[in-house]
């Protein structure tokens, strides 16, 4: 199964960049080939998207979420994939955020596409794509922050911003 690893610096704070990350349904707004993407509940999501000029789609099962630090996913039903991004604090007015990715293309098309890096170069568009989005707003269009443990929602604790996804 490929591995995808890529990190960006934005110029915004750790916690700003996860609160943005946490609005799935945003994910069209600067994700190359993803047409829509549905939060079902606090850990499972609907993908819809065109990969190699074919539609797909795909349930997703968060399987843990550390406010403000790290989201972790893996496929449930579609294409094979599993995943995390991790935020980290550089400073004040800067943070990295890090993506690793593995998944399994499909097909001759998608193994074609695999071969030649075309999932690869798409990520990395995406994260220069999402950095321009969360920098020019400053701020988040919303904000998550329960927490995942092996699948399991955890209530939010008192006094932590817990905006509907």
């Amino acid at each position: 199964m490929p591995v995808i690893e890529k990190s960006i610096e934005v110029n915004v704070p750790a916690q700003v960049a996860y609160d943005q990350w946490t609005q799935f349904e945003d994910f069209p707004l600067f994700m190359e080939g993803i047409i829509a993407v549905n939060q079902l509940d606090d850990t499972h999501v609907h993908w819809t998207a065109e990969i190699v000029g074919q539609r797909k789609e795909w349930d997703a099962e968060i399987t843990e979420q550390i406010p403000g630090k790290r989201i972790a996913w893996h496929s449930i039903s579609g294409a094979r994939n599993a995943g995390v991004v991790t935020f980290h604090h550089i400073d004040d007015a800067s943070s990295r955020i890090m993506l690793q990715m593995d998944y399994d293309p499909e097909g001759l098309l998608e193994n074609a596409a695999d071969a030649i890096g075309v999932l690869t170069h798409r990520v990395a568009g995406d994260l220069e794509r999402f950095k321009g989005f969360i920098e020019s707003r400053g701020n988040a269009t919303g904000a998550w922050r329960g927490q995942v443990n092996q699948g399991a929602y955890q209530a939010t604790p008192p006094g932590h911003l817990n905006q509907p996804r």
